[in-house]
């Protein structure tokens, strides 16, 4: 009787040994549960057509017209920037951070959009230099990105690399 104390933590530390945010690999590079993931993320991250500008009008037609209201806040990377993004899932683009996570080994400009969900309405616009943390799936031999982690300390999130100072 004396065991069944432990089994509850065994049982949490299995459920949380589990990937980040629901994600299926607890390490980046695994073999991905999701084969749709890659092109997922790149539809809600990296898209052709996307505003430039940090204009709220400009970005309120655009959630609109593409039906794409639902999260509140939404991180929009350049398109003309993909072959970088997916480095951060090698070695030469990026490192691993955390649990399937990797960081960028240099920052990137995005956009940063907080809407409304119920309404499309438009709250803030802002351009964002940060480094990427992005966990990364094996899809068809190649390490991509699925999910786009915050960068909630920002420009001061950086990997360290040995040997770099």
């Amino acid at each position: 009787m004396k065991h069944f104390g432990v089994f509850p933590l065994v049982i949490s530390l299995l459920l949380g040994s589990q990937g980040i945010k629901g994600y299926s690999n607890n390490e980046p590079c695994q073999k991905s549960r999701c084969n749709n993931c890659h092109n997922q993320f790149l539809h809600k991250h990296v898209r052709p057509g996307t505003p430039t500008t940090t204009d709220r009008n400009a970005w309120e037609k655009y959630l609109r017209e593409n039906n794409d209201c639902k999260r509140p806040t939404q991180s929009f990377l350049n398109p003309n920037d993909r072959e970088r993004v997916d480095a951060v899932c090698s070695s030469s683009g990026g490192k691993t951070y955390k649990g399937n996570l990797c960081i960028s080994r240099s920052p990137f400009k995005f956009l940063t959009v907080r809407s409304d969900p119920g309404t499309c309405g438009v709250s803030s616009v802002r351009e964002e230099t940060k480094h990427l943390i992005l966990a990364c799936e094996a899809l068809e031999n190649r390490c991509v990105p699925v999910h786009f982690e915050g960068n909630r300390e920002g420009s001061n999130t950086r990997p360290y690399f040995f040997g770099s100072g």
